[in-house]
């Protein structure tokens, strides 16, 4: 790798869409220039310009998948839940390992000398007050996956540890209803706290490490320069681009499919609309419609907005439930709910010899394989918005402020929940479908026909800005790094997102979206625990900010 100090003005661009580092920086020196690989032509009145290898591949294997799993509906659920036990029962321990293994390289560059480097150059300053990077952080997760998990996965916790059964985390708390809630919220902030955030912290440390301080394109293959050289350029780069399109679709594929099953039973539940596959496949077409008419807005008038009609929605509903709800129960259950957290860490994140194998491979694997499959997507958008922090700082805040909220966010829905069942006996919400569980839960407090209301235009908003920010990234990949790509290649990567959730949910339900995770999921864990390599390598070639 030949580096060299550089001190070029901050106007100076080192690379198209990417600015130059502040201050010094080793920046690597290589004679590829961003998008000489690409195809540029404007077809029927639409320009594109596009990588031909890495969008061609890219594009044809997942239309014929989504093709095959359409025409093959009655033959191919057996095939997705074959799949999935397999990759679960036989590679849990793999999963869970290498989450470990990204704890602790985020932990271990926090209390390190390489903490001090700063992302974007010696000088760089940051380009967000701490208030709108805090925000951007959290709108950046999980939005679909708290609303669909934020009451089903600590109630249902709680009744496999009260009744001991082989599903229950760490084998149970049999007949013990404190024990059982303590394990309940213990296991969930394990699966959306430190671990998934560690994930993400990797994967957009190394992109913004690469981009804003060696001057490469913002693309998973330049963090493996170290490793590969200009040969990353070649096919050993196409290869791991186009497994990061894959991961990055179909994590979003299962986030989209969930969100639709869950805004089909709030709408059957609310207005009686008819509980069919026909109802989730037009909620689709149309949030995937409004998804197209926000990218054609732009960036700025659609996402952001959008964005921030999020977080603002998310926050009155959250507070809404802590005013009325067990208030008393859930400011103390939170700091409860750390401390068992922390307690239990040390079992929950236990790769071998297991006793609870169901939860570990059922639970926790299926996870990690879903996060690390979103893991490009939201790796690139905290990249983009984390320019100007340093190493200790970025990591400390990435992997604190939203595990934070996540914790506050569980403790608030489940832990209303769990009281409900115990506290007052309402069995309602524990024999609910998961879809419907929210929606029950709310049912039982004041003004729940709003707030139900509410909950459903979260969900579609979330699936909105979640197809608009995950087209832009996968966009990007198969542009050949390039960040203003022409909207068609946008728009195609929305639809082929909308037509994978509609085939997979056809195809087999729930089991096919977890499939399809945690199969793009196991060949990315392997291309991340390389890059953690690749991380350090990049850090200590780089100059300590002042």
């Amino acid at each position: 790798m030949d580096n060299h100090d550089d001190k070029r003005p901050p106007e100076e661009p080192v690379s198209e869409g990417i600015p130059a580092p502040e201050g010094a920086a080793n920046l690597i020196d290589t004679d590829y220039v961003i998008g000489q690989d690409n195809i540029t032509t404007n077809t029927l009145g639409l320009n594109l310009d596009l990588h031909g290898k890495v969008f061609s591949i890219s594009a044809v294997i997942v239309l014929l998948f989504v093709v095959l799993t359409l025409a093959l509906q009655d033959t191919i659920a057996p095939i997705y839940d074959a799949i999935f036990s397999f990759l679960t029962g036989n590679l849990a321990w793999f999963f869970i390992l290498a989450a470990n293994i990204f704890v602790i390289l985020c932990v271990g560059l926090i209390f390190s000398p390489l903490g001090k480097i700063r992302i974007g150059g010696a000088e760089a300053k940051p380009d967000f007050t701490y208030m709108g990077w805090f925000s951007m952080l959290f709108a950046a997760g999980m939005g679909i996956g708290l609303m669909f998990f934020g009451v089903n996965e600590p109630l249902t916790h709680f009744g496999t540890s009260f009744d001991g059964g082989s599903w229950a985390p760490l084998a149970g708390a049999e007949g013990n209803a404190a024990g059982a809630e303590a394990l309940a919220m213990a296991a969930t902030i394990f699966h959306w706290g430190l671990h998934p955030w560690a994930i993400y912290a990797v994967v957009a440390l190394s992109l913004a490490l690469f981009s804003f301080n060696k001057g490469l394109p913002l693309s998973m293959r330049s963090v493996f320069y170290p490793l590969l050289g200009e040969r990353v350029w070649g096919w050993p780069g196409h290869v791991i681009d186009i497994l990061a399109v894959f991961a990055t679709l179909f994590g979003l594929a299962t986030s989209l499919g969930l969100g639709a099953t869950q805004a089909a039973a709030g709408l059957t539940y609310l207005f009686g609309a008819p509980e069919s596959d026909i109802t989730m496949i037009l909620l689709i077409i149309g949030i995937t419609m409004i998804a197209i008419g926000s990218i054609v807005a732009g960036v700025d008038k659609g996402v952001q907005l959008l964005s921030k009609i999020n977080i603002i929605l998310a926050a009155m509903l959250l507070f809404f439930v802590i005013a009325v709800g067990p208030t008393l129960m859930i400011a103390t259950g939170f700091f409860e709910n750390l401390w068992n957290y922390a307690v239990h860490l040390p079992a929950l994140s236990n790769p071998f010899g297991r006793e609870d194998a169901n939860f570990s491979q059922g639970w926790t694997a299926f996870y990690w394989a879903w996060w690390i499959s979103w893991s490009p997507y939201v790796g690139m958008f905290i990249a983009r918005v984390s320019r100007g922090r340093t190493v200790r700082e970025f990591l400390v805040s990435v992997m604190l402020v939203p595990s934070t909220v996540s914790v506050l966010w569980m403790t608030t829905f489940g832990g209303t929940a769990i009281d409900q069942y115990v506290s007052q006996g309402i069995e309602a919400v524990r024999d609910a479908g998961v879809d419907l569980q929210l929606f029950i839960m709310l049912e039982q407090l004041p003004l729940s026909q709003i707030t139900s209301f509410v909950a459903i235009v979260l969900v579609i908003v979330f699936f909105v800005t979640s197809s608009d920010s995950g087209s832009l990234v996968i966009d990007s990949i198969t542009a050949g790094g390039k960040v203003d790509a022409p909207t068609p290649q946008r728009v195609f990567w929305a639809i082929i997102e909308g037509a994978i959730a509609i085939a997979l949910l056809l195809g087999g339900g729930l089991t096919a979206l977890q499939t399809m995770a945690v199969s793009t999921g196991f060949p990315f864990t392997i291309i991340l625990l390389v890059a953690c390599y690749a991380i350090i390598k990049g850090l200590m070639s780089e100059p300590k900010a002042v």
